[in-house]
């Protein structure tokens, strides 16, 4: 990753000039880990749903999607595990908290965070990790949700809203997409995805028709 003075400089301007094509300021975004997060971050939105700062294992983030009202209504409960940060549940899905100190603090901001969600502005964002599987994707894609987008590892043109990110082809599953890329200027894996146009509503279909 590029850490000199003109790759910070140039990384400023290729925010501002993201954040001016933005049309959609208030977009609900949906996502199974923290790269929803981090494109809300970068193109300076806030943070409109409860799913920041923690991940969610597939076949609880479908379970969640299929009924994102019901878990979205209640406070999750505290889970105690062996993990280093504070776990949570909400019916038959665990959340797991991995940016916050506290499971206070991570009740507090679900709960805050769930009262700003729009579900006329929603966007729905999934990678395949956290057991992931061709089925899984296959579930996905077949969800009724118009603006929806899982990151794959390799493409699959069969399904329309698989979005390919090169680089992670001799792994079972796509990278951390919120990690800097090796390089000069300063662009995550992440970057490979136009989220100004997936906002602003002009891309519906990835991989096929």
């Amino acid at each position: 990753m590029g850490n000199s003075i003109l790759a910070r400089a140039e990384h400023k301007w290729y925010l501002l000039r993201k954040r001016k094509k933005l049309k959609n300021k208030q977009p609900t975004v949906l996502s199974s880990n923290c790269n929803g997060a981090f494109i809300l971050h970068d193109l300076d939105c806030r943070f409109n749903s409860p799913t920041v700062n923690l991940y969610i294992q597939t076949a609880d983030f479908l379970k969640f999607l299929a009924a994102p009202a019901q878990y979205l209504g209640k406070a999750p409960e505290e889970v105690v595990s062996n993990a280093p940060f504070p776990v949570g549940r909400i019916d038959d899905i665990t959340i797991y908290f991995m940016h916050y100190k506290s499971f206070s603090e991570a009740r507090e901001k679900w709960v805050e965070r769930s009262a700003r969600v729009d579900y006329d502005n929603l966007f729905i964002i999934m990678s395949d990790r956290n057991g992931c599987t061709r089925e899984h994707i296959a579930a996905f894609d077949a969800l009724p949700y118009p603006h929806r987008v899982i990151f794959t590892h390799q493409p699959y043109p069969e399904f329309k809203s698989a979005f390919y990110i090169k680089g992670f082809e001799d792994q079972e599953e796509v990278g951390v997409l919120s990690d800097w890329k090796p390089g000069f200027w300063k662009r995550r894996w992440l970057d490979a995805f136009d989220s100004v146009a997936f906002l602003n509503g002009d891309i519906y279909h990835f991989s096929g028709e």
